[in-house]
């Protein structure tokens, strides 16, 4: 492998006149730096990157830590992959800022993030990035306080730079829709309870109720998200039979999630009912190939994985460069309510009706 001696030597010019050709840190004659040149591409000589970076004191990477890739190809389910989403948003960032994204899957075993944390910073990349693949608070190893670092949806306790959705707005506003549209009998089949989008969620659906002065039904409110998909289909069926049998049915389904909307499509269709002249149904996360595909397309909220990436992008370029503005903690980025065909225009009954006339 051709070296930087060698260069010089066939340049005939010294080695120092070669390196600051390379780094472009002291003037350089036309002719001689032609000379140079023609004799790196005549000995294929590729400088070397650790060298630069030594003497620059930058390296122009940026390290990223998710399950994305993993997760996508062992994935059996429909689902929204919100990490390559966040990813892919990440990278419109970080590509024309002019550094590089280094990635590192995980491969699901949460036990190689402090590994992979190690190895980025042996390769003293700028900053640091990690992606959570649903809402979550994470414990992860403290990094070197000179190497900034963003949680990407998810936070920790030590107040570590994160973007995270806006769950419990989504939830308000798809439901303030509804109600708009004329629900006042809203059922709500939740995601599981152990994760931290489920009770910000539920208390959005509450304020929109509150909002509207409309009672709050827990009879209504049932969580029905669980691993086993042929058991999750009979928990749906069985929720669904329950609230249809009460003296005021729901008008109006919500779903924790597209893929339970498509199961209750599913459920509500074997049954007879047409959606959405009969009972009408919305879901959450806008995962397009549901919701734009389903018959009616789907009423849904965004999930917005791509801007989530942007702003953990563009909030951890501001902390690598000092002029960060974004001090909020976590920032928290919401997504817009779809409205589709699914959902139809109800008769309001009379609580609602007073409500309006009240506030008119």
């Amino acid at each position: 492998m051709a070296t930087i001696y060698d260069v010089a030597k066939a340049a005939n010019v010294s080695p120092k006149t070669v390196s600051r050709v390379l780094n472009s840190d002291a003037p350089v004659g036309k002719k001689t730096r032609d000379a140079v040149e023609a004799a790196m591409a005549a000995l294929g000589y590729v400088p070397s990157s650790a060298a630069r970076m030594m003497r620059s004191n930058r390296s122009g990477l940026i390290g990223l830590i998710t399950g994305a890739i993993s997760t996508t190809a062992q994935d059996t389910q429909i689902s929204g992959l919100p990490e390559l989403q966040i990813v892919q948003g990440i990278q419109t960032v970080i590509a024309p800022s002019g550094n590089t994204l280094m990635i590192a899957d995980t491969g699901g075993d949460s036990s190689r993030v402090p590994g992979l944390i190690d190895t980025f910073i042996q390769h003293r990349v700028e900053g640091l990035l990690y992606v959570a693949e649903y809402h979550q608070q994470v414990h992860l190893p403290k990094v070197p306080a000179n190497t900034p670092m963003v949680l990407v949806n998810c936070f920790d306790e030590n107040n570590t730079p994160a973007v995270i959705p806006d769950d419990r707005r989504g939830q308000r506003e798809l439901v303030g829709r509804l109600i708009q549209a004329g629900h006042d009998r809203i059922a709500y089949l939740t995601l599981r309870e152990n994760i931290i989008a489920t009770p910000l969620r539920k208390q959005g659906y509450r304020d929109a109720l509150e909002a509207a002065g409309l009672p709050y039904d827990p009879a209504l409110v049932q969580a029905c998200e669980i691993d086993n998909p042929e058991g999750e289909t009979q928990v749906l069926w069985d929720a669904i039979d329950t609230m249809l049998r009460f003296d005021q049915p729901p008008t109006v389904i919500c779903c924790g999630n597209d893929r339970l909307a498509l199961k209750v499509y599913g459920i509500l269709r074997s049954r007879g009912m047409k959606v959405p002249d009969e009972i009408s149904v919305a879901g959450y996360d806008n995962y397009r190939v549901i919701a734009e595909t389903l018959y009616p397309p789907l009423t849904t909220v965004e999930l917005p994985y791509t801007a989530i990436g942007v702003r953990a992008a563009q909030r951890l370029l501001g902390m690598i460069s000092g002029e960060s503005r974004d001090s909020a903690n976590p920032a928290i980025v919401g997504g817009p309510v779809h409205w589709r065909g699914s959902v139809t225009e109800q008769r309001r009954s009379n609580v609602t009706q007073l409500k309006i006339l009240r506030e008119d």
